[in-house]
């Protein structure tokens, strides 16, 4: 208990899945959250459910690919709770899981990289100016291996995954000296509603193949990668910035 006490944290996609997780988490740990989604009943369900167990969190209906939903989530929570500390970009899309350039659809590509990467993006702009105030912060923006190697989610997909890690890479670099850190977490296949199309019968056999491909011989669960990213977000890892931290049951190991 305790491992975020003082801190601020807004996290994006805390309407389900991943999200959801790390805002039930961080709060249990002493973090004051702020959670945005579009989903705006799922969210405010789970930001129930955290005040109900004794945690302090607010929902913001937050379109990440929006300026605006950003500039209103950041001062949000500053008129909320004073600051920001902790940004854990979680929120994003599924592309087909099997698409190859030349079958992609340019606009299915845009919508990936509008929500995926542009998001993240936006989210770190609104929010490093508001930790350089309060003397540093840290950012956490969730990719995939499927940014590192092919065959794990899709072309468009995986651009805007390896975008997600090279951004990170330039705001660790960027503004080090500001004290602000930036991390990103790699999962493998992780059980959320995102990966539902696994479980579909024409999906089976890419199921398969993923369970394959994984040393452990299971998917991962979402408390798996929110206990990444509290390590990330919390001072335990002071002198780590612009890394990958790969929770893949084993699959890069291969």
């Amino acid at each position: 208990m305790g491992r975020l006490s003082g801190k601020v944290a807004i996290i994006t996609g805390a309407g389900s899945g991943m999200g959801a997780e790390q805002a039930r988490l961080f709060a249990k740990e002493g973090a004051k959250v702020i959670g945005g989604d579009m989903n705006v009943e799922g969210l405010q369900a789970i930001i129930n459910e955290i005040k109900a167990n004794g945690g302090d969190a607010i929902a913001v209906k937050l379109n990440i690919s929006s300026p605006a939903d950003w500039e209103i989530a950041v001062k949000t929570a500053v008129e909320t709770y004073g600051k920001v500390n902790v940004l854990v970009n979680t929120a994003g899309v599924a592309g087909p899981f099997i698409a190859k350039a030349a079958d992609h659809d340019p606009d299915e590509w845009d919508k990936l990289l509008a929500i995926n990467l542009k998001g993240a993006f936006l989210g770190s702009k609104y929010a490093i100016p508001e930790m350089i105030k309060d003397g540093g912060g840290s950012i956490v923006t969730i990719s995939s291996i499927g940014g590192l190697v092919g065959g794990q989610g899709g072309t468009g997909y995986g651009a805007a995954k390896a975008g997600l890690i090279g951004m990170s890479k330039n705001i660790a670099v960027d503004y080090g000296k500001d004290n602000v850190r930036s991390n990103v977490v790699c999962p493998g296949q992780i059980r959320t509603p995102m990966s539902a199309v696994l479980e579909t019968e024409d999906m089976k056999a890419a199921k398969q193949y993923y369970l394959n491909k994984t040393p452990l011989g299971h998917f991962g669960d979402p408390i798996d990668i929110a206990y990444a990213a509290l390590f990330l977000a919390s001072d335990e890892s002071k002198f780590i910035t612009g890394t990958e931290l790969i929770v893949d049951g084993g699959v890069m190991a291969n």
